[in-house]
This record gives C-alpha cells, sequence and structure tokens, in this order.
C-alpha cells in the first residue's frame, strides 16, 4: 500500500472543494491506529484491537437519513418517512459549507470500491475527517491492488466530517447530523455522527437503488456462505437475529456479512470487505469466529474495558448496539473472491420475542414474498428507551432503511430469481420458545444451527411436515439433534390458549403492517399471510 504519502497533484482535493488540507492518503491499518491513539481518540485493548467511542450517536439516526430529489430519482424513488427528500440547491450549500469545514484540516482518503464481481464493482473514495474512521473504511470495503491505484478513478464519493455541525434552520436538516446520498453527483455526505455505520449504510443505499435500476442485479441486506458442493445460501435478518452468527460456519466457506447481490447470471456476490458484528454477550464458545477476528486492525466500538484491557461484553452502559468491524481475512474460512454459484436455500431470521413462530418452517413463494416484504423481528424489552415489552417491529426486505425502491419492486425480483433458481426458503425462529420474553427462554444456538444443518444437507425433505393453523407455515415434525417437542412452537407453552391469544396478536400485526403495501402486491402475495 502507498503508506503516508501525500496527496498528489493528481489526487487533488481542490476538485472537492478541499482546499490547503494535510490530506494522508492510503495510510495502512497500523499507521490509523497509531494515530488514532496519539491523538487520543481511541485505546488499545488486551488483544491488540482499537477501541472507540463514536460519541454521540451510536447507531444510525434513519430520520436523517435524506435522498436528493432531482431527475434521477424523482419518478423512482418511493418517498417517505424512509425515503426523505433533500432539495438539490440545499444540498449544494451544505456540501460547500462541509468541505470549507475540512479544508486546512488534517484528513484522511482511502479509494477502495464495493462489490466483489467485477461487473457491478464501484469505485469509492472515502474523505475522513478522523483517522479511526479511514481505518473502518478499510476494514469494510474492498482493497485495491497496489497495481490499481495509480490510475483509480472513483464513481462514488463518500465525504464524511462527524465533527461538522448543520444548523437546520438554515441548511434543511432536520438536526445537527445527517447523512444525505445524492446520485446524480454520486456523493454520499456524512455530518454531525462519529457512528461509522452511515459510512458502509450510506454506499448500501446507494447500491439499492444503482443495482436495480441500472442493473438487474437484486440488492439484498443478507450474509451468505458456500458449501463444499459450490451450493450457495444465503441469510436474511434484521440486528440481532443472527445473520452473523450463522452464517459463519466451520463448514462453509463465508461469502460475507451483510451485504450482498443476486445477479441475472445467477451468482451472489459481496458487497464488502470486512464484517461488522455485534459484540452484546459475545463468547469465544458460541461465536468462535468472530471473538478470535478482535485482534490488530479490527475496530471495537462503544465497548467498556475493564482494567487488564480485555472486554466487557455484557456492559450496555454505553449502548447495546456494541460493535467489531474487521477484514475478511480476520476470518480463516472465508470465499476467495467472494462470490458464489447456484444459491440453494435461503434463510428468513426472526427473534420472534413473543414466542408464537416456529422454530423453522418451509416457505411456499407465496409466503417467501410475503414474510419477505413484512421483514419481521421483535425489539425486546431494555434494548431501546421506552420499550418495556416485546414489541413487533417490521422492516420490508428486512432493511428498509436502506432500500430506496417500493418495497414490492424487491420481492419480486426477489419471487422471480427464487423460483428460477428453484431455491428452498425457510423461516426461522432464533427467538424465544416455551413462552414470550420474560417466561419463555431464548431458543438455544445449538439447535438453530443443527435445523439450519438438517435444511442444507437436504435432511428436511425427507421429513413429515405439518401445517400452522394461524401462519399457515408448514412445521417439520423431526430434525436431527433437535428435540421434537420444540418444532411446534405451541406445544412448548405450558397455557395454550394464551399461545393462541399471543400468536392471533402477533398475525394481525402483520396484517395491519402489509396493509401498506396491498395496492403494489399481487394475489399471489396477499395470499402468503396468516390464514387466520
Amino acid at each position: 500500500m502507498l503508506a503516508n504519502k501525500q496527496i498528489t497533484k493528481s489526487l487533488s482535493l481542490e476538485k472537492y472543494g478541499i482546499n490547503k488540507a494535510t490530506a494522508h492518503y492510503q495510510l495502512s491499518p497500523k499507521e490509523l491506529h497509531q494515530i488514532t491513539l496519539v491523538n487520543n481518540q481511541g485505546v488499545e485493548s488486551a488483544t491488540g484491537a482499537l477501541a472507540v467511542n463514536t460519541g454521540e450517536f451510536t447507531g444510525r439516526s434513519p430520520k436523517d437519513r435524506f435522498l436528493v430529489k432531482d431527475e434521477e430519482t424523482k419518478d423512482k424513488v418511493w418517498w417517505g418517512d424512509i425515503n426523505i427528500p433533500f432539495d438539490t440547491d440545499k444540498f449544494d450549500k451544505l456540501y460547500d459549507k462541509v468541505v470549507d469545514y475540512l479544508s486546512e484540516k488534517e484528513i484522511y482518503v482511502r479509494d477502495s470500491y464495493a462489490c466483489a464481481d467485477d461487473n457491478y464493482r464501484i469505485n469509492i473514495r472515502v474523505i475522513n475527517e478522523y483517522a479511526w474512521s479511514n481505518l473502518f473504511a478499510y476494514n469494510m470495503f474492498l482493497r485495491p491492488e497496489e497495481s490499481e491505484l495509480e490510475n483509480f478513478k472513483e464513481d462514488w464519493i463518500v465525504v464524511n466530517a462527524p465533527g461538522f455541525k448543520a444548523d437546520p434552520s438554515v441548511d434543511g436538516t432536520r438536526q445537527a447530523n445527517f447523512s444525505i446520498l445524492n446520485f446524480s453527483k454520486k456523493i454520499a455526505l456524512i455530518g454531525g455522527s462519529g457512528y461509522t455505520g452511515e459510512i458502509k449504510k450510506g454506499i448500501f443505499s446507494a447500491l439499492n437503488f444503482i443495482l436495480p435500476v441500472h442493473k438487474n442485479a437484486l440488492p439484498m441486506h443478507c450474509s451468505a456462505n458456500i458449501g463444499e458442493e459450490g451450493d450457495t445460501a444465503v441469510f436474511f435478518g434484521l440486528s440481532g437475529t443472527g445473520k452473523t452468527t450463522l452464517s459463519a460456519d466451520p463448514k462453509r466457506k463465508l461469502i460475507g456479512d451483510d451485504e450482498h447481490g443476486w445477479t441475472k447470471e445467477n451468482t451472489i456476490f459481496n458487497f464488502e470487505g470486512g464484517c461488522y458484528a455485534k459484540v452484546i454477550n459475545l463468547s469465544e464458545e458460541n461465536e468462535p469466529d468472530i471473538f478470535n477476528a478482535i485482534k490488530p486492525g479490527a475496530i471495537l466500538e462503544n465497548v467498556i474495558l475493564n482494567d487488564d484491557g480485555s472486554v466487557d461484553f455484557e456492559n450496555t452502559s454505553i449502548t447495546p448496539n456494541t460493535r467489531v468491524s474487521y477484514p475478511l481475512d480476520h476470518i480463516n474460512n472465508i470465499a476467495t473472491p467472494s462470490i458464489g454459484e447456484n444459491p440453494k436455500n435461503i434463510f428468513f431470521l426472526t427473534a420472534d420475542a413473543f414466542g408464537v413462530l416456529p422454530p423453522i418452517s418451509k416457505l411456499t413463494p407465496a409466503q417467501a414474498a410475503y414474510h419477505f416484504m413484512s421483514g419481521y423481528t421483535a425489539k425486546v424489552a431494555g434494548t431501546e428507551a421506552g420499550v418495556d415489552e416485546p414489541q413487533p417491529n417490521f422492516s420490508a426486505c428486512f432493511g428498509a432503511p436502506f432500500m430506496p425502491l417500493h418495497p414490492a419492486e424487491y420481492a419480486e425480483m426477489l419471487s422471480k430469481k427464487m423460483k428460477d433458481a428453484n431455491v428452498n426458503v425457510w423461516l426461522v425462529n432464533t427467538g424465544w420458545t416455551g413462552g414470550a420474553y420474560g417466561t419463555g427462554n431464548r431458543m438455544k444456538l445449538k439447535y438453530t444451527r443443527a435445523m439450519i444443518e438438517a435444511a442444507l444437507d437436504g435432511k428436511l425433505e425427507e421429513v413429515e411436515f405439518t401445517q400452522h393453523p394461524i401462519f399457515g407455515l408448514n412445521m417439520p415434525v423431526e430434525c436431527d439433534n433437535v428435540p421434537s417437542g420444540i418444532l411446534n412452537p405451541k406445544e412448548t407453552w405450558s397455557d395454550k390458549k394464551s399461545y393462541d391469544e399471543k400468536a392471533m396478536e402477533l398475525a394481525n400485526s402483520f396484517k395491519r403492517n402489509f396493509k401498506k403495501y396491498e395496492d403494489n402486491s399481487n394475489k399471489e402475495i396477499l395470499s402468503g399471510g396468516p390464514i387466520v
């Protein structure tokens, strides 16, 4: 890499409006780590990983995410509470203020790219105010060879200024922080927040527009791995449902843990070059790949360190959303390049805190489309301010905050690809059994792993199924290495009447949520919902 090389005239930042900055280009992880320590912006953990505090924001701020509404986007984007329009003129003025703020500062620049398949690759130049933010970009985006840097031409730029605060009364933002995508100018503009997830999710959101609109490829908020026979498995799920954990399988090679594309050639490719995993309650026994990836080059976010420098993984005093980012090569068993063929199984992961949904069930194409558009999991008491008991949480396509198009457009693409590839689709409940949160218990990870392994090995094709009376889901009556008594969730409840009441309550939540999609959904999709 081109460590310590200053920006040359051919890489001048003046064309971006950043003048007289001391700009460090393509610094190595070690250098960025050391600069962060010297600047007192982080500390080193006992394993050698860098630990930082992202400040006021320890997670994304969805209400402060905007898309510039212009000729490129006005008739394509599904505008509303998720995709909030931003005026072109206000963007230009705010951009000028941000780059003026970065001028004459010491900043960090990195050339990288997204999409492991060269046919879909986009080159990215990331401009960061902080060294540790630039290290995050090194970890999370794909890293060009040194020879590729000589004539590197960016398709998009990310301008990241956590220390800049917008003036809502003048700049058109909701508050001082913002994350704005401009598809015409190909700029992701981020300010007022040190949370690094805004950087990767900005590019993910951009790809969720670019790929379906311009490339006829389906973008997916999912993890993926590949077996010895070349069969690819895809895992959809919201944060906390087990996407990263369950895709890290010692018997299968990891393609990626969060963001992928499904091409018209029927291949799956990773968008990223790294992983961004939650570390709350992390243990070496349950998640050895993630645990052992926390070493030099990794960045821990918002964790509490013990006196000896070890991480207190159970401590949520800063946030329950404690994280670690690391490059893919921190994991031993990875696919190189990050591409898979022949997708055979798709898993929709949900952490149902009501204890209603089966631990595993097989979906029809109609149910798959319905549950994909629903994107259900549950918020658990204590994880968010104001959440005192479990609450249904629906996020279309398991990634609504990042989806510029109407969910039905993604669902129709997915449905077609599933049918063309003859893919099995499974709904997996990694949440509660034997009762709702507070009464029942979290599904044991070893059982979830055994059920997924049985599905991947084709063993569930050989067993009898029974239908859930309210959701219509097909539940296996037996599964290797799993007690048969837990496969039908009602049988795990001591009070069967209470189960029926809770199941009806959740079914009605699904129906209420889906009303906003009904006008854009065909009869097949609508038939995939609860049957009562």
